[in-house]
Protein backbone atom coordinates (compact mmCIF):
# COMPACT_ATOMS: atom_id res chain seq x y z
CA UNK A 1 0.00 0.00 0.00
CA UNK A 2 1.64 3.24 -0.93
CA UNK A 3 1.28 6.22 1.55
CA UNK A 4 0.62 9.25 1.31
CA UNK A 5 3.10 12.24 1.72
CA UNK A 6 3.26 15.22 4.44
CA UNK A 7 3.52 17.29 1.07
CA UNK A 8 1.04 15.79 -0.44
CA UNK A 9 -1.16 16.12 2.46
CA UNK A 10 -0.04 19.63 2.30
CA UNK A 11 -1.23 20.70 -1.00
CA UNK A 12 -4.28 19.23 -0.75
CA UNK A 13 -5.01 21.22 2.38
CA UNK A 14 -3.74 24.33 0.93
CA UNK A 15 -5.79 23.50 -1.89
CA UNK A 16 -8.73 23.33 0.25
CA UNK A 17 -8.19 26.71 2.20
CA UNK A 18 -6.71 24.36 5.11
CA UNK A 19 -3.77 25.33 8.02
CA UNK A 20 -2.90 22.12 9.18
CA UNK A 21 -0.94 21.45 12.44
CA UNK A 22 1.81 18.69 11.92
CA UNK A 23 -0.47 16.55 14.35
CA UNK A 24 -3.36 17.01 12.06
CA UNK A 25 -1.53 16.59 8.84
CA UNK A 26 -0.16 13.24 9.83
CA UNK A 27 -3.29 12.19 10.95
CA UNK A 28 -5.15 13.00 8.08
CA UNK A 29 -1.85 11.16 6.02
CA UNK A 30 -3.30 8.45 7.37
CA UNK A 31 -6.59 8.55 7.10
CA UNK A 32 -6.46 9.74 3.43
CA UNK A 33 -3.95 6.92 2.70
CA UNK A 34 -6.55 4.23 4.26
CA UNK A 35 -9.02 5.82 2.01
CA UNK A 36 -7.38 5.94 -1.08
CA UNK A 37 -6.64 1.60 -0.24
CA UNK A 38 -10.06 1.22 0.07
CA UNK A 39 -10.79 2.99 -3.27
CA UNK A 40 -8.14 0.43 -4.58
CA UNK A 41 -9.74 -2.45 -2.79
CA UNK A 42 -13.19 -1.63 -4.40
CA UNK A 43 -11.35 -1.36 -8.01
CA UNK A 44 -10.91 -5.02 -7.42
CA UNK A 45 -14.72 -5.89 -7.77
CA UNK A 46 -16.41 -7.36 -10.39
CA UNK A 47 -18.90 -5.22 -11.49
CA UNK A 48 -19.23 -6.42 -15.46
CA UNK A 49 -23.14 -7.87 -14.63
CA UNK A 50 -23.90 -4.83 -12.48
CA UNK A 51 -26.50 -2.39 -14.17
CA UNK A 52 -25.64 1.21 -13.70
CA UNK A 53 -27.79 3.41 -11.27
CA UNK A 54 -28.14 6.92 -10.64
CA UNK A 55 -30.66 5.94 -7.67
CA UNK A 56 -31.67 3.15 -5.76
CA UNK A 57 -35.13 4.40 -3.75
CA UNK A 58 -37.38 3.89 -6.76
CA UNK A 59 -38.44 7.59 -6.47
CA UNK A 60 -39.40 9.55 -9.31
CA UNK A 61 -39.56 13.26 -9.95
CA UNK A 62 -43.50 15.03 -9.74
CA UNK A 63 -43.95 17.83 -11.91
CA UNK A 64 -47.20 19.92 -11.27
CA UNK A 65 -48.29 22.04 -13.87
CA UNK A 66 -46.97 25.68 -13.63
CA UNK A 67 -50.10 27.42 -13.63
CA UNK A 68 -51.47 30.54 -11.68
CA UNK A 69 -53.74 29.74 -9.43
CA UNK A 70 -55.92 33.49 -8.83
CA UNK A 71 -57.38 32.06 -5.00
CA UNK A 72 -53.23 31.74 -3.82
CA UNK A 73 -52.40 34.85 -5.25
CA UNK A 74 -52.28 38.53 -3.99
CA UNK A 75 -53.46 41.33 -5.33
CA UNK A 76 -51.33 44.78 -5.18
CA UNK A 77 -53.38 46.14 -2.49
CA UNK A 78 -52.90 43.47 -0.07
CA UNK A 79 -48.82 42.72 -0.53
CA UNK A 80 -48.55 46.29 0.10
CA UNK A 81 -50.56 46.49 3.04
CA UNK A 82 -47.73 45.72 5.74
CA UNK A 83 -45.58 48.60 4.46
CA UNK A 84 -44.80 51.80 5.83
CA UNK A 85 -44.16 53.85 3.15
CA UNK A 86 -45.40 53.39 -0.73
CA UNK A 87 -45.01 54.49 -3.84
CA UNK A 88 -46.93 54.34 -7.15
CA UNK A 89 -47.61 50.31 -6.47
CA UNK A 90 -44.10 49.81 -5.17
CA UNK A 91 -41.97 49.52 -1.47
CA UNK A 92 -40.13 52.54 -0.94
CA UNK A 93 -36.70 51.67 0.51
CA UNK A 94 -33.72 52.96 2.20
CA UNK A 95 -31.18 54.00 -0.98
CA UNK A 96 -28.45 51.25 -0.33
CA UNK A 97 -25.86 52.63 -3.53
CA UNK A 98 -25.15 56.10 -4.05
CA UNK A 99 -22.82 58.06 -6.47
CA UNK A 100 -20.28 58.29 -4.65
CA UNK A 101 -19.96 54.01 -4.55
CA UNK A 102 -19.53 54.05 -8.25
Amino acid sequence: MAKLTKKAVSQVAQLANLSLTTIENERLQQELTNIISYVRDLDEVNTSDTLPVSQTTGLEDVWREDAINPLQRLSVDDALSGSEKVHNNSFVVPMVLSQKDN
